[in-house]
């Protein structure tokens, strides 16, 4: 499934095989949420910014339209008309978020719908069904994400808990006979023990990739780089590695530079959609006075839609004067630019010049630009 090409020190060039295609590592899953990218993108629009994978919400999509609807239409594929890799998660984080609303026990968890109030029911084997029946090619182990920083003795006990729930969630991928891979995912919030004893007891599962997850909810991102440093040798080598829910381009340079594979974020098109707008000279807001006349695109050496057919100035007129067409080409360019971050970080792992590149971009992709 996994293939590991080179390195550069612990920064890894790897390639991932699923159904629906190849996918060529360290990547960018960019996040369509109820299957459609916030911002009025589609499918089309995704494989012409250069995605290589969408990552679909399982707690979203099982409020509605309902997995059955999705399945009984040809699967998530078909129904959002995407024809590359898909991954798909098991809804832990977003139970997370619902932390008023919810009761945990050992079988699972019961919580409150957000769109409705109903009570709805996740288990390990729940969540392997509902992913089964959309479909996706990579689908995540149910588990509990924490804040940080949290109690050391519940941190211990719901890292326990989430691995007996991956070994429930392998049991029933059996059922369904293949076709799908499953991601086991690592917790234990800060503490470096939890984190390493957790580690190496889900690895003894030999699942065909790891994620790492509780992670950017709270904690300092010096922690969370810490939290990878201590990882990083207990991961399997010949697995991809999937940092949840992160984030800045220079969190990603940073994570690549200690052996992550795999990233998603909802940040580069919510960013987007607020004017916040990435460049390889920082990132600047498009709602400022002073691109009112600037007829420059926003990003000279950018080949987005956006910085090929507009200028600052139209694209601050739209936003100012409330156009929908200001979302939409504001995510194509931040996703444009998250993906050409990847392209580029993988040249320079082939290259060996990954860390002088990491150098080069160090406080500079993350800082508010004037340009």
């Amino acid at each position: 499934m996994f293939t590991l090409i080179t390195t550069d020190n612990l920064a890894r060039r790897g390639r991932y095989q699923t159904p629906h295609g190849t996918v060529e590592t360290p990547v960018f899953m960019n996040v369509a949420t109820q299957a459609a990218i916030k911002g009025g993108l589609s499918s089309s629009d995704l494989a012409a910014v250069g995605c290589q994978v969408a990552l679909c919400n399982t707690y979203h999509l099982h409020l509605r339209p309902g997995e059955d609807v999705i399945e009984n239409l040809g699967g998530l594929h078909r129904f959002m008309g995407w024809n590359g890799p898909m991954l798909t998660d098991s809804g832990g984080f977003q139970v997370f978020s619902l932390a008023k609303l919810r009761k945990i026990t050992e079988e699972g968890v019961s919580f409150a719908s957000h769109v409705d109030g109903r009570r709805i029911f996740l288990s390990p084997e729940a969540a392997v069904d509902i992913q089964a029946k959309l479909g996706s090619d990579i689908q995540m182990a149910f588990d509990e994400c924490v804040e940080n920083p949290a109690a050391y003795e519940y941190v211990k006990a719901s890292a326990e808990r989430t691995a007996r729930w991956l070994e429930r969630c392998k049991e029933q991928m059996k059922r369904w006979g293949g076709g799908q891979d499953l991601w086991g995912i690592n917790q234990g919030g800060v503490y470096d023990d939890l984190r390493i004893v957790h580690m190496k007891r889900i690895a003894e599962l030999d699942l065909p990739g790891y994620a790492v997850g509780g992670l950017a909810v709270g904690e300092e991102t010096e922690v969370m780089y810490h939290v990878l440093d201590i990882l990083e040798e207990h991961m399997p080598r010949q697995k991809p590695r999937y940092l949840m829910g992160v984030g800045t381009p220079e969190n990603i340079i940073e994570a690549v530079a200690r052996g992550i594979d795999f990233f998603d974020c909802v940040m580069p098109a919510r960013n987007a959609r607020h004017g916040h707008l990435y460049t390889w000279r920082g990132r600047i807001n498009l709602l400022n006075e002073r691109y009112k006349d600037d007829g420059r695109p926003v990003d000279e050496t950018c080949g987005c839609p956006l910085c090929q057919n507009h200028s600052r100035a139209y694209l601050r007129h739209l936003f100012k004067a409330g156009e929908v067409l200001a979302l939409r080409l504001g995510v194509l360019h931040n996703l444009w630019f998250y993906n050409s971050l990847m392209t580029r970080i993988r040249l320079e792992i082939e290259n060996g010049t990954f860390q002088a590149f990491r150098a080069e971009c160090k406080g500079v992709l993350d800082a508010r630009a004037v340009l």
